[in-house]
């Protein structure tokens, strides 16, 4: 009896022993949306699946809104909220608003802390300025400040405590906004480089602020993203909650110094967090890219209340159909997209010239046929696409021009060094086919080249037409510079994709090989070098 008392007393021991070290787990969870870009509703999203491309529906801030209530609800006064940054810009309601539509959704939304990207600047600084500053939230970034006096737009870092936990956040946007995004945009603005200050600001927060976990917020792409997780100015950090380049990083990528994630674009979806700490120390964390799955997410009230309040006075302007399209069009691939090529065939049939150019982008929702029916494009698809509605610019280049600035824009998309890369994704173009290797040295890439069927000849001018870039000489077009006889249409972009699109509904665009890398396979997403990240 006395052995079964003391065996009792032993488990009884154990078990609370067991039931206290569980109580003194605390799990912090941090939700992560990014490159948004002005997507209000549920839109078509594109998967890249074992047996090819598929096409679901996901999204909608009003079902982002549910998925956060949600993750708040499983674990009450330890969720945090963020966002990366890219939200004002990239639908029709954004532009016609001038991102005045979202800090109303914005405020019901919950966020705790947002950051600018690269394409918060598109309405200007002061735009910018009053729109982020009505979110009432948080606001960080460390690298972007008022040109003038060298002040911060907004402060560099935001510190949190949870349950005796301190967080630290730092933000920091792309330094080569004046550069990648039309200059006239990000006047006003000075940029510095992710080099001393960064460091000197890491290492403040360090010391003054005495964290237990620091995260970098960034807005710089998945590359550069990795190449600072494996810097020694990240020694001390913890996670780099990436964005900008909209890839899906399923699983964080390990970096000498720190972890990296990026939760895909265009609101459909949301990167999960959830760090467990023990005695103020974090011991494990886990990981998930959740899907914004109307389904699965049903709309917030509230939130949707707000967003058709917010669509409204442009709504009826923004749902005019213009054009059928008989074919999936979709963007995302780094080389050649269906919906490119609509664009530039539409550029070139408008103006005449030997070769169109659209910068490459990814903005743009699928829109996809169903039911053996063409599929509707409205003006709302057309913004989506092309979120800047400038001017169509035509002029004259040598053959020898083309071939350097298509070794310059392939290395900006395929550079071993990280830091060299620009963007992600190649320009696209109607009326040449090129075929090159990826990974070849710089400067080799370009094997063949043929213009309107015929091979490239060097001393040969050639016509071209892209839009206007507010900010850029007048001799640059699609960043081709010293390019003449440079004339600015009195047509939009928009505008000459309309008229092609009412003349040939339904229009019919595929990817047809006019740019091929023979390195690369049938569907070539992002690659990044050194990593096991596929897009999917």
């Amino acid at each position: 009896m006395k052995k079964l008392s003391t065996f009792i007393i032993i488990m009884t021991m154990l078990a609370i022993s067991g039931l206290r070290a569980q109580n003194d787990t605390i799990s912090i969870t941090v939700l992560q949306s990014a490159d948004i870009h002005g997507q209000l509703d549920a839109h078509t999203e594109l998967f890249r699946e074992e047996s090819g491309l598929e096409f679901r529906e996901r999204g909608g801030l009003a079902h982002m809104k549910t998925l956060f209530d949600t993750g708040k609800t499983k674990n009450p006064n330890r969720t945090i909220i963020v966002d990366s940054g890219d939200l004002i810009q990239g639908s029709g309601y954004a532009a016609k608003s001038l991102g005045a539509v979202f800090p109303p959704i914005v405020q019901k939304m919950g966020y705790d802390l947002m950051i600018p990207g690269n394409w918060e600047v598109v309405y200007g600084k002061e735009v910018m300025m009053d729109v982020m500053t009505a979110y009432n939230t948080n606001v960080i970034v460390q690298n972007m400040k008022h040109d003038e006096s060298n002040e911060p737009l907004f402060p560099p870092y935001w510190v949190t405590e949870i349950d005796g936990i301190r967080l630290a956040f730092i933000g920091i946007n792309d330094p080569d906004v004046p550069v990648r995004q039309n200059p006239s945009f990000s006047k006003g603005i000075a940029f510095n480089q992710i080099d001393k200050e960064v460091e000197e600001i890491i290492h403040e927060v360090q010391t003054t602020e005495n964290p237990d976990v620091v995260f970098l917020m960034t807005h710089i792409g998945i590359f550069k993203q990795i190449n600072l997780a494996n810097s020694e100015i990240t020694k001390g950090v913890d996670y780099v909650l990436g964005s900008d380049t909209h890839e899906r990083i399923r699983q964080p990528i390990q970096g000498k110094f720190a972890k990296v994630t990026e939760p895909g674009a265009f609101g459909s979806f949301v990167g999960k967090l959830t760090m467990n700490f023990v005695d103020g120390k974090l011991v494990s964390d886990e990981y998930e890219l959740l899907e914004v799955d109307p389904e699965k997410y049903p709309a917030n009230p509230e939130v949707a209340e707000l967003i058709t309040k917010a669509k409204r006075p442009w709504q009826e302007e923004l749902e005019t159909i213009v054009g059928y399209t008989a074919e999936p069009i979709y963007r995302y691939l780094t080389v050649e997209t269906p919906m490119d090529n609509m664009i530039t065939d539409a550029l070139r049939w408008k103006t005449g010239a030997d070769i169109a150019l659209s910068n490459g982008f990814r903005f743009g929702n699928p829109i996809v046929p169903k039911n053996g029916e063409p599929a509707p494009i409205t003006k709302a698809d057309i913004w989506n696409m092309l979120p800047v509605n400038d001017h169509v610019k035509t002029g004259t280049v040598t053959g020898q021009q083309i071939l350097d600035w298509l070794e310059k824009e392939m290395h900006n998309v395929f550079a071993t060094n990280p830091m060299e890369r620009f963007g992600g994704w190649l320009v696209r173009f109607s009326g040449m086919e090129v075929q090159f290797i990826s990974d070849a040295p710089r400067g080799q890439r370009v094997q063949q080249v043929t213009i309107n069927g015929t091979p490239l000849q060097k001393d040969k001018t050639y016509s071209l037409a892209s839009c206007v870039r507010p900010g850029d000489p007048n001799h640059a077009i699609c960043r081709l510079h010293k390019a003449e006889n440079i004339e600015i249409e009195d047509y939009t972009l928009h505008e000459a994709l309309e008229e092609y699109l009412r003349k040939h509904s339904p229009v019919h665009p595929k990817m047809d090989g006019r740019a091929k890398a023979t390195d690369l396979g049938k569907y070539p997403f992002t690659t990044v070098p050194g990593t096991t990240y596929e897009f999917r």
